[in-house]
């Protein structure tokens, strides 16, 4: 990659900034000064300093997001907070995007990243990727209700849903449920409940695929996956 791009791209400023930042002899690849925006680096194994700190650039990165109610799924809104402006600089300058989407007063695990063939494939509706969430129900749910929601529900438009796996953790007055769809449909948990009379109070994913929620991350706190998890989402099949 050309040095100026890679500067450019890691957030150090517009072309006109770069172009100043090499011309004062504050890059250095593998120890020598290098000046000219045109040299071409590896940015695999070479060693590159920029105005004294030694940086490590990578093509794509792959964050866990706990995503915090009254936050939207997006990368840039007029009115709202994103999930994006919730990253610090140094992976904002990435360009990552949500995968997906959950609701914005909708809690829990959010990935993003700038692998658009990783996205891709994760939101195919042919790979049945599965996703679980955790839910709080305003009133009782019953062996019914799980019966119902395996053979799929019939939507407020008419559509009907592929087979959700409806577990019942506490029934009563609320009852706590998880529900593992492998759909994505606008407010879809939310929409199988009102399809059998019920209303969803409090809503949370905890998975997606073969990744659970890091219980470690509070609410608007992010990490890296790990080579272990980038992996096990590359490597993903439902069969």
């Amino acid at each position: 990659m050309r040095i100026d791009k890679l500067i450019a791209n890691l957030g150090y400023g517009s072309r006109k900034e770069v172009k100043k930042i090499l011309k004062n002899g504050s890059v250095t690849v593998n120890g020598k000064t290098v000046k000219d925006a045109k040299v071409h680096v590896d940015t695999g194994n070479d060693s590159i300093m920029i105005l004294g700190e030694e940086i490590h650039y990578k093509e794509f990165i792959y964050l866990m997001m706990n995503k915090p109610p009254g936050v939207i799924s997006a990368t840039e809104d007029s009115r709202d907070e994103t999930v994006v402006d919730l990253l610090a600089h140094a992976d904002m300058v990435y360009t990552p995007f949500p995968v997906g989407r959950l609701d914005k007063d909708t809690e829990g695990f959010l990935l993003l990243t700038n692998d658009g063939q990783l996205a891709h494939q994760l939101l195919s509706p042919k790979k049945n990727v599965p996703k679980t969430y955790f839910a709080v129900i305003n009133t009782e749910v019953t062996a019914e209700d799980v019966e119902e929601f395996k053979k799929g529900v019939t939507l407020d438009d008419g559509y009907h849903t592929k087979p959700g796996e409806l577990k019942v953790l506490k029934s009563g007055l609320r009852s706590d449920i998880e529900l593992t769809i492998t759909e994505g449909k606008f407010h879809q948990v939310k929409r199988m409940f009102e399809a059998v009379g019920k209303k969803v109070i409090y809503l949370k994913r905890i998975s997606m695929g073969p990744l659970k929620l890091d219980d470690s991350l509070s609410l608007g706190e992010y990490r890296e996956l790990s080579e272990e998890e980038i992996n096990l989402l590359k490597e993903y099949r439902n069969e």
